[in-house]
């Protein structure tokens, strides 16, 4: 098949740009776990709840042990990986550590962190600005014209502008309540950040005078009913100023933040025609039945995009299109230049019951060939979905990754801990992050055909990597090495404990 399209590629009846976007396609629906690649933050299992039968070293491994609950990857050179814990320490990580990852001397390879922010303490009431976060991290990302800096929020309340070079705090802006996420804009011309807190206005942070200088309020739709928590944010990368957000009571909502009055759009899970359909014409009176008319569109203030909170929005690169998801387990796709729902169904595999941001990312449409496909951290898999119809392109589960119950040590406690190893977060490799692509349009590094990334609750953070010709050997040999270590481990296990569970008697 390669020396096909090699072929054809030389005598000229296939375009350069073509050929790359069959090979960048052909590498996506290949994604399988890379367990070769671990993550080690130097932290251990305290040596009395080791046991006799110590774990192998690349088995007791821990980017974060309380747990990963946020990644960020910078988009410029796809190098610097941000990852953020329940313990509220922060860590950085430089993927091109290992210089070539399709041929590696031992059976694994260890990251190092570069730097580590630890938690500040929280003895006092009122900490100094300048010191660390002192609860959970709840959502990291890159400053988006330069990777020098990088953003954190957390349930202290706080939002902090981190350098990235020295690892030490710019700016910290208090926004006295829970933050559940932010989101950068993207446009040059405003330095916003949009937080999603607590609260039910999506709080708007400029960083050019390090105030909240607006808060978006909500109408609701009758005074017993307020909305809720902002559970998820997300800048339109076509239009700067235009807003998206999820909150508890289910609805999505659309703003533009230079109107006093900022609601544009509520979405309608029941609306196949769209807000600013043409042929809808707008009601002779705006007062009555609660809807209302903003820039020549239908606002139904009672429209709802999920039934239960929605907790998930991504938009495309293009700006074309929003995907929001919610608890209903639901996946929907709207079309930005109506609003209208899009129907695409996405089956019954999707699971979504986490009262916080769920993490999607869309692949740059510049590398699939055929649709867009949706990468969505599916509670304890990885799904990758076509956006077109819905269908399921890949499942990706690992070893650990399972629906069981995944083991880590709870360092806060010394002990061991079973949690529900739930995938937290999901980062997309890409260089070349200054085209239009807000994820880079260049699939993988300088040292790898391509990426992801996912921070899950058991501490670990996952390598998924493309299949690619002359590594496929490699990569099954360690699985397999991992399987066969597991085996004899819960073997020994079983013997040891019928051993000593057994009473011994000796005859005279």
């Amino acid at each position: 098949m390669l020396n096909s399209l090699l072929f054809e590629r030389s005598v000229g009846t296939l375009h350069p740009r073509d050929f790359a976007r069959i090979q960048t396609d052909t590498l996506l629906r290949s994604f399988r776990s890379a367990p070769r690649f671990r993550f080690d933050c130097g932290d251990r299992p305290p040596a009395r709840h080791r046991g006799d039968h110590a774990e192998s070293e690349s088995e007791s491994l821990w980017a974060h042990q309380a747990g990963v609950t946020a990644l960020a990857l910078e988009r410029f050179d796809g190098r610097i990986l941000i990852s953020g814990g329940a313990d509220a320490t922060i860590r950085l990580w430089d993927l091109e550590q290992c210089a070539n990852p399709s041929n590696l001397s031992s059976s694994f390879f260890k990251y190092t962190p570069l730097s580590t922010i630890q938690r500040a303490e929280s003895s006092s009431s009122s900490p100094s600005p300048a010191a660390a976060h002192r609860f959970g991290i709840t959502h990291l990302s890159f400053y988006p014209f330069d990777p020098s800096a990088f953003l954190s929020s957390s349930f202290d309340q706080t939002l902090k502008l981190w350098s990235t070079a020295t690892a030490r705090v710019s700016g910290t802006f208090a926004l006295n309540a829970k933050v559940y996420t932010h989101a950068v804009s993207p446009a040059a011309d405003h330095l916003l950040v949009a937080c999603g807190t607590q609260h039910p206005a999506v709080r708007l942070v400029d960083l050019r005078s390090a105030a909240a200088v607006q808060s978006l309020v909500a109408p609701s739709a009758s005074a017993s009913s307020p909305p809720g928590a902002t559970l998820a944010v997300s800048w339109s990368p076509s239009q700067p100023h235009a807003l998206a957000s999820a909150a508890v009571d289910g609805a999505v909502r659309i703003w533009d933040v230079r109107r006093s009055n900022g609601l544009v759009a509520l979405l309608d899970q029941e609306d196949g025609l769209g807000i600013f359909h043409p042929g809808r014409n707008p009601p002779a009176s705006m007062g009555g039945g609660g809807d209302a008319n903003r820039g020549g569109g239908i606002i139904r203030a009672s429209a709802k995009a999920h039934h239960g909170p929605a907790n998930g929005l991504v938009w495309t690169d293009d700006g074309a299109f929003l995907v929001s998801t919610g608890h209903d387990r639901r996946v929907r796709v709207w079309d930005a230049a109506t609003g209208r729902n899009t129907l695409v169904n996405f089956g019954p595999s999707i699971r979504n019951s986490h009262v916080g941001s769920i993490p999607m990312v869309v692949v740059p449409a510049t590398l699939a060939r055929d649709d867009r496909v949706l990468v969505f951290p599916n509670e304890t898999e990885i799904l990758l979905l076509r956006m077109g119809d819905g269908k399921v392109v890949s499942r990706l589960r690992g070893p650990g990754t399972g629906t069981g119950m995944a083991a880590f040590a709870a360092g806060a406690r010394g002990g061991r801990q079973s949690v529900r190893n739930r995938v937290t977060s999901v980062v997309w490799r890409g260089a070349g992050g200054g085209g239009q692509s807000c994820n880079g349009p260049v699939m993988g590094g300088s040292n790898a055909p391509g990426g992801l990334y996912s921070g899950h609750m058991d501490g670990q953070i996952r390598a998924w990597m493309p299949r690619t010709e002359g590594a496929d050997d490699e990569d099954e040999d360690a699985e397999d090495v991992a399987e066969e270590r597991s085996r004899k481990r819960k073997a020994l296990d079983e013997a040891y404990r019928s051993l000593m569970g057994r009473q011994v008697t000796f005859g005279q």
